[in-house]
């Protein structure tokens, strides 16, 4: 933990990492960064909840959260992006094609 908060300390301005400061701090998830949200009442409240019942701090319950959120939105756009590449062309195979890959298949007993 010494460690982490030495590095961490050493990537901000002098003045701004008094040793006071860093008793304490968690710095398993970053160094420097730091943030302020405003979110709903209720939400707040079931955050601390789960927080409490998973036992894990605030800031890595809500690290978890935004994290599954970004990964579930990874994709987003995806489906919009083929639509307009292959929405202008025609999706039909080829007769000629379809004929040719039928006759590439092996031949099974079912």
């Amino acid at each position: 933990m010494l460690a982490n908060r030495q590095k961490a300390q050493s990537a901000l301005p002098h003045a701004a990492t008094p040793l006071s400061l860093a008793v304490g701090y968690n710095y398993g998830y970053t160094a420097i960064m730091k943030t302020a949200i405003s979110i709903p009442d209720e939400v707040f409240h079931a955050a601390e909840e789960l927080s409490r019942r998973l036992r894990m701090s605030r800031s890595e319950l809500y690290s978890q959260a935004v994290a599954a959120f970004i990964t579930s939105h990874r994709s987003t756009g995806v489906r919009e992006k083929l639509d307009a590449i292959y929405g202008e062309e025609d999706s039909a195979l080829d007769p000629v094609l379809a004929h040719w890959q039928a006759l590439a298949l092996p031949r099974e007993d079912w």
